[in-house]
Order: C-alpha cells, then sequence, then structure tokens
C-alpha cells in the first residue's frame, strides 16, 4: 500500500496540492487530485490539503501486529524526536515504548555517525560533484526526475537503513525494525529498500496515538536507558549544517567546493543548476525539508525552528545509560552500507507548439496578453498548465479566469433564459388570476391584498369549486414570501399515516417503507407558505401535531425525538362546518381558535350572476388554446342560461362545461344547443319567467323555480346515464319508484336505449 492515500470524496477543486508539490506528481482528472507514485518524492507538501483529503496510511495496525506475534521487536527513534516529545525526559519516552511492546529503544542517530566514514572515503576518490544520500526525497527527486545525476549520489545508504541492517547484523533477521521520524519520504524509501533493513515507518503522531489507545501516560513512568550505543555528536545531524560536522569537515564561508543547502527551493534550485552543468561542486549536501528533518512534514508546527534547535543541542548535551551498549559493541564487522540507484523517472510526451497553442485558445488565451499566470490552477504559468493537460495531468477547467468567463457567459444565457421563462410565467400566471367584477369578488380581493403582506394564519372557507386554492396562491403571490416555495397539499387524498409523514417527515425505520430519512412539506416550505386544502378532514392526532407548529414553530418527524424549526405561513381552506365539529367534537376548538384568525369567505358561483360572462369569456380563451380551435365567444342565450343555472359544482363545474361545449363547437361561438341539456331547459325557464315574473306571487314563483331545478336536475342525471333511469335513480341516491313519479310529475319522456334493462 502507497504511504501516502486520496480521499475522493473529499477532494474540492482548490488544486492545493498541485500547488504545493514540487515535481508535479498530482494528475488531476475530472476533477480529482491523486498522487502519481511513479512522479512522487515523498515531501509530504501535498499533506497540507485544506479538507484532508490527503492523508498518511496508518501503519500502526501493522506495527501492533509485530509486537503480538511474539518476534523481537525494536524502535529506533530519529534525530528530531526531543522536539516532538519536548515535554517528556528521553528515558521516559523509552519507558513507554517498551510499555508497547518493543524489546530496545535506539537512538537513530548512529546511524549518522556509522556513514561518516564511508562519505569520507568517498570523497577522497571523488573525481566529480558528488550529492549526499542521507534525505530519501532528495534521492527520489534524481531517480524519478534527473536521472542524469545518478552517479553523482553518494553511494551509500541513509542512517536510517544503516541502523536497520546494523541492529539485525546483531540480533538476526528475525528482528523487526520499527523506525519513529517526522520524514514521510522514509515511507516511501523502505519500499524501494531491498534488504528491508526496516520493517516500518512510523510518525511521532502514530507512536503518540499508539500510546494514547493503549492509555500509556509516558509522564507517569519512571526513565529507563536507551539501548545500542551512545551517538554523540551525531544526534546534532538534524539541524541546518549539522551533517557537514558529523562527516568530518568544517563550515567555511568562503568554500565553494562543499554545499550545504535545506529547503526546496534551494534542494530544487541547486538540483537543476548540477544536471545543467552551471554548477560543480566537490560535494552537495541536502536536505529537502526547510530546516532540516527538525521541521518534518509530520512535525511538532507549534515549536518554532529555534526552540526546537535548542531542544536538539540539550539533548546533545545530555548525558544518557545505553543498557545494551557491551551486546553491540562487540561488533567487530559492520553491515554493509552501500547502496545502488535506478533510472526511475517517466517519460511524459512532449507538445509541440501548436498542441499547446490549441490548449490555450480552448482557454480563451489567444494572445500573450491573455495568459494571465495566476497560478490558480497550481501551474507557475499558463504555458506549463497547457503542457501538463497536453500530458494528461491537468484539466482544462482547472484554469479559474477560463471558469469565472464561462460563469459570466453562463449567466448572461441563463438570465436570457429567465427572462423568456418568467414572460411565459407571467402570462400563464394570468390563468391563475382571480376573475370577475360581481361585489362578492370585490371584497374578497380586498380582503387578500390586507392580509397579504402579513404573516397572519388565514382560514377560506366556501363550498367545493369556489376557488380556495386559487385563493391561497393569490396571498402566497402578494405576500413578502413570494420568493419561497408554496406547497400546497390536499388532505383528503392521502391517508392519515402518509399525511403525517408527507407534512412532518419521518426519520428512517419509523414505519414499513422508510428506508430513508425524509424531510416533511413543513421544512421544505421553510421561509415560505404551506396550503392545507379539506383541512376539516385530517385526524385529532394530526390537529395536535398542527398546532404544535403554530404555537412552537417547530416540527417533529415520524420517529424522531429532535424538534425542528420552521418559518411557514399557513394557510388553511374548508368547505366544512368547522364550528359544528367543534360542538360535536371532531375538530380541536384551539385548532379552530389559532386557524380562524383571519378568514376569508369565498361567495358561491350562483351568488356571482355579474361575473358569469367575464368568467365564461375567460374559460372559452383557455379551451380555444388547449384545444387549438378557433372559437368565436359564446351567444347570449347560453349566457343567459349560465347565469340563472344554480352551479352546484361552482367555477371547477363552469370550467367543465364549458371545455365540453368547446369541444363540440365546430365554428363560431358557443351556442345554447352544445351546453348540456339541462342549460337549454333553464334557458327556457327563465325566458318564461321573464314574460310572467309580474304575475305570478313569490310563493308561487319559488315553487315554479323549485320544480324548475328539480326537473333539470333530473334530466341531468339522466343525460350522464344515457337515458337509464335504474343507473340516474342509483346516481341521485334516490329510490327508483320516487325517481319514476317525479318523472311523471315532470312530463319527462325517456327514450330507452336499445340496450337498457329499466
Amino acid at each position: 500500500m502507497e504511504p501516502i492515500i486520496t480521499y475522493k470524496e473529499r477532494c474540492r477543486r482548490c488544486y492545493s496540492c498541485v500547488r504545493s508539490c514540487p515535481v508535479k506528481a498530482i494528475k488531476v482528472d475530472q476533477g480529482f487530485a491523486q498522487i502519481m507514485y511513479d512522479r512522487c518524492i515523498g515531501c509530504g507538501n501535498c499533506l497540507s490539503c485544506p479538507q484532508k483529503a490527503k492523508v498518511v496510511v496508518d501503519r500502526m495496525v501493522k506495527t501492533q501486529e509485530m509486537l503480538a506475534s511474539g518476534a523481537p521487536v525494536v524502535a529506533v527513534l530519529g534525530c528530531s524526536f526531543p522536539t516532538f516529545f519536548h515535554a517528556l525526559m528521553p528515558g521516559q519516552l523509552v519507558a513507554a515504548l517498551k510499555s508497547l511492546g518493543f524489546c530496545e529503544v535506539h537512538e537513530g542517530a548512529y546511524g549518522a555517525s556509522m556513514i561518516a566514514s564511508s562519505y569520507r572515503e568517498a570523497l577522497q576518490c571523488a573525481d566529480k560533484p558528488l550529492i549526499s544520500s542521507h534525505c530519501p526525497a532528495v534521492v527520489d527527486l534524481i531517480e524519478r526526475h534527473y536521472p542524469s545525476l545518478l552517479p553523482n549520489i553518494m553511494p551509500v545508504v541513509s542512517p536510517m537503513i544503516a541502523m536497520g541492517r546494523f541492529i539485525k547484523s546483531i540480533r538476526g533477521e528475525d528482528t523487526k525494525v520499527v523506525y519513529v521520524s517526522s520524514c514521510i519520504a522514509a515511507k516511501f524509501e523502505i519500499q524501494s529498500e531491498e534488504s528491508n533493513a526496516i520493517d516500518v515507518v512510523l510518525t511521532y503522531q502514530e507512536i503518540d496515538k499508539l500510546l494514547k489507545n493503549r492509555r500509556i501516560t509516558p509522564a507517569s513512568l519512571a526513565e529507563m536507558p536507551f539501548d545500542g550505543l551512545d551517538p554523540g555528536s551525531a544526534r546534532l545531524f538534524t539541524l541546518t549544517g549539522a551533517p557537514l560536522k558529523v562527516f568530518g569537515f568544517e563550515p567555511d564561508l568562503l568554500d565553494t567546493e562543499t554545499v550545504s543547502a535545506e529547503g526546496e527551493s534551494h534542494t530544487i534550485g541547486i538540483i537543476r543548476d548540477l544536471a545543467a552543468g552551471r554548477v560543480s561542486p566537490s560535494f552537495v549536501d541536502l536536505r529537502f525539508c526547510d530546516g532540516g528533518c527538525v521541521d518534518g512534514p509530520t512535525r511538532d508546527s507549534d515549536l518554532n525552528y529555534f526552540y526546537k534547535r535548542k531542544l536538539i543541542v540539550c539533548h546533545s548535551n545530555s548525558k544518557l545509560e545505553y543498557a545494551t551498549a557491551p551486546h553491540y559493541r562487540p561488533a567487530l564487522v559492520m553491515p554493509g552500507l552501500a547502496r545502488s540507484y535506478s533510472d526511475k523517472s517517466r517519460k511524459l510526451a512532449t507538445p509541440g507548439k501548436d498542441d499547446v497553442k490549441r490548449i490555450l485558445q480552448s482557454t480563451n488565451k489567444f494572445t500573450q496578453g491573455d495568459e494571465m499566470n495566476c497560478r490558480a490552477c497550481g501551474y507557475n504559468t499558463c504555458r506549463e498548465h497547457a503542457v501538463a493537460v497536453f500530458q494528461g495531468l491537468a484539466d482544462i477547467e482547472m484554469c479559474l479566469p477560463h471558469n469565472m468567463q464561462q460563469i459570466d457567459e453562463d449567466r448572461g444565457r441563463l438570465m436570457q433564459k429567465y427572462e423568456l421563462v418568467r414572460r411565459e410565467l407571467d402570462r400563464q400566471a394570468g390563468d391563475d388570476l382571480i376573475i370577475g367584477s360581481d361585489p362578492g369578488i370585490h371584497e374578497v380581493m380586498g380582503l387578500i391584498s390586507q392580509v397579504a403582506p402579513t404573516p397572519t394564519t388565514v382560514l377560506i372557507r366556501g363550498e367545493t369549486g369556489t376557488g380556495k386554492e386559487l385563493t391561497a396562491r393569490a396571498i402566497h403571490r402578494m405576500s413578502l414570501r413570494n420568493d419561497k416555495p408554496l406547497m400546497t397539499v390536499n388532505c383528503t387524498t392521502i391517508t392519515d399515516s402518509l399525511l403525517e409523514s408527507e407534512l412532518f417527515g419521518h426519520k428512517k425505520g419509523s414505519f414499513t417503507g422508510a428506508i430513508s430519512d425524509k424531510k416533511g412539506l413543513f421544512e421544505a416550505a421553510n421561509g415560505g407558505t404551506i396550503f392545507l386544502d379539506e383541512i376539516g378532514d385530517i385526524t385529532p392526532k394530526l390537529q395536535a401535531e398542527l398546532l404544535r407548529v403554530l404555537d412552537l414553530g417547530e416540527v417533529r418527524p415520524v420517529g424522531g425525538i429532535n424538534a425542528r424549526k420552521v418559518d411557514v405561513r399557513l394557510i388553511a381552506a374548508t368547505n366544512k362546518h368547522l364550528e359544528m365539529g367543534v360542538r360535536e367534537g371532531w375538530f380541536r376548538e384551539d385548532l379552530y381558535y389559532r386557524l380562524n384568525v383571519f378568514c376569508i369567505a369565498l361567495p358561491p358561483l350562483r351568488d356571482r350572476v355579474e361575473s358569469v360572462p367575464e368568467l365564461a369569456l375567460h374559460f372559452i380563451e383557455k379551451a380555444r388554446k388547449k384545444l387549438n380551435k378557433s372559437i368565436a365567444g359564446i351567444e347570449e342565450r347560453a349566457i343567459r342560461a349560465m347565469q340563472h343555472y344554480p352551479w352546484p359544482g361552482n367555477i371547477r363545474e363552469m370550467q367543465n362545461v364549458i371545455e365540453r361545449a368547446a369541444v363540440l363547437t365546430k365554428e363560431g361561438p358557443v351556442r345554447l344547443e352544445t351546453l348540456p341539456t339541462i342549460f337549454r331547459s333553464t334557458y327556457e325557464t327563465c325566458h318564461d319567467d321573464d314574460a310572467n315574473r309580474r304575475r305570478i306571487s313569490f310563493k308561487a314563483e319559488r315553487e315554479l323555480q323549485v320544480g324548475r331545478t328539480e326537473k333539470n336536475i333530473i334530466l341531468r342525471y339522466l343525460e350522464e346515464t344515457g337515458g337509464n333511469v335504474a343507473k340516474a335513480a342509483r346516481l341521485a341516491n334516490v329510490p327508483r319508484r320516487t325517481f319514476y313519479r317525479m318523472l311523471v310529475k315532470h312530463s319527462i319522456e325517456v327514450i330507452r336505449p336499445l340496450n337498457s334493462h329499466d
């Protein structure tokens, strides 16, 4: 497994890892940035990802398995351990590690003193510039990106590998060695090291976490001595300039043959100059991290370099005991410290001039002045980014100025579409306008304009089909919440159990079929309006929950424990007599008073005679567009018939009647003959009424009107059943014999269909 992994779901296209990677070993594909391990040098810069998308692979499990296996496991502490565990005495850290199960604890600094003689011997017979090999990130940089310098790398292992070989040469190959360091590149190094001198590399954070998991408190432990040999002045190896001192070179400001440098920019700059032949010192000592190993990728970032340097110096000056020194000192034969290197570079395709030009133009860079070189993509220049795109390492979408320009263009197109949609919606909204010029509807419109801008709960009352939902939409459209959603629910179309879930939501597993959490309509309408039609039909349990919403402004999902705050305006509607419901006990009195804060009563269509012509023309226009037919209005006879019709189904019935007539109309206006039969009888009645109205007493006129209405209703039932008297009687919920007597009473002759069984 690779030492660093990427969590794809955490990647947010910030390209921080691309910017921080000195060798651009990050491949971006469809917005997902992943490490290219064959180019990575293990510097650990990408671990600074603000989204924590790149993390070090946890090796604690493998370490615990080794400790539990029964095999001897030795811990080696890197030179910079005093800077991370600065609150502990060195002996306490040794005791803590042995409490974990390590049989020995060594100082890794001894590895630096082991390789010092090899460095001096190599430099005495060198005929070319030599580059230090103790930093694994520098070695990887040369192997993977500057292979021409492979002959220049010092053919000596790092102090870490030297320690592993040394310990195993004394204790045997079955001994497991765990190296603890701040270096991420060391994790990469042991994967390519053939001798398996080091079995696991852990960071200081991982060891600290391991101690906490085992509930070991090092500060409470008695000190124990280190194992192995005293590294002496090699303890300073981690400090700036210290490797030269350990290797036996005395620093000289005037010396140009010996170069010592630390940090990403200095290291890469010197490597480039060496590869280009611009410089040729005899020895180059390089460490990739700023401040050397003291400030490695997994360092303690709370402390500054100079305080860490003081900790290292104090530790170097301390006198410590070494428990197993006699065991290691008799070793006469040192382990082999030689190392070889290989070309691990990956050859990438080189784009031509036209290729780069084409990619630049795809991001709207047609001239050199268009190249902003803003580095938002992570590359230093637009041309570097274009080359990376050609090589498959980057996406065009990484270019921020290009994206901003695309957003501006998309915004312009969306604004145009928005205007077109808004105009269409405004046009269609005209279909939802309340039509009428009668006094009753004028009063309703006045009430709507008064209550709409307020947050007041509204109760809309009226017969079925009078336009209660239309009124609710008008209130929402004129309210201060018109930019938020309007949710409508017909309480009679959903079962009680599902209605509760629909309104308040539910938690996963709260009932059969609840396979996931669901947000209710009250939450979905937060900030807006919810319209509950036929509220008189909800159960007492739902009435109590609804009262909670109105009183406390919070909802509790079905199966949930915690309530959620919502800001929703409630508009309710009913055609039932809620006052009777309160008296009879099927509707809560407290809920009634909370709903009936502001009541709007919609007049039935039979009381809006003045608006019938206007409504008829409105519905004819809608039918004309829907049916794509040329209809020239409606004749006067049909209007008069509709004005005298009682309209039990109100506006909804009128719309259906008009649409049916429009379907039957072939050309010209809608005529009385295309309306249902009952309207022809109504017209005849009202025509006779006009002639005889003055001569008929009030009582006689009432009886006449009732009789004619009854006749019209019977004719309508017969028309709906195709003249089948039995079906008409069942539809009217009237006994068959009674229905026959009514036919005789009104002299209605039924023409029975051939297949009738009456």
